[in-house]
């Protein structure tokens, strides 16, 4: 594994819409750099607890759900924390903790994102 530290995959979205790091794979051949930023999504979402994690937020009411709402994957709660972080260090995952709970969120943008990554702008 590299210690490069690639750019994130995703931009925070502070009150503006959310852009891919990459134009999408049909558009050109991927630069270094891209292709280290977008295999850190793939690496993310490539563990099984991870993509679980990820989809009980995505659906979750809202795109949003607290920590102890999605915990029940099979593995123990400092294990959740460590794919929770995972998730986000790739970009994929926003948090905000309110009270003594946190709660995890995808943008709508980012889910955007990576299907503009994978299809292509316009196809969806």
């Amino acid at each position: 594994m590299s210690n490069i530290k690639a750019p994130p995959l995703l931009e925070p979205a502070r009150g503006r819409a959310v852009t891919p790091c990459c134009p999408a794979l049909t558009e050109r051949p991927l630069d270094a750099e891209e292709a280290e930023a977008a295999s850190r999504m793939f690496r993310a979402l490539g563990d099984p607890v991870r993509l679980r994690l990820f989809s009980a937020v995505a659906s979750h009411e809202a795109a949003e759900a607290c920590v102890c709402d999605i915990s029940d994957v099979g593995v123990s709660p400092p294990t959740v924390s460590h794919h929770l972080k995972k998730l986000k260090e790739a970009g994929l995952l926003t948090s905000e903790r309110r009270g003594t709970w946190v709660y995890y969120r995808v943008e709508p943008s980012v889910l955007a994102a990576m299907g503009r990554l994978l299809t292509g702008p316009g196809e969806t």
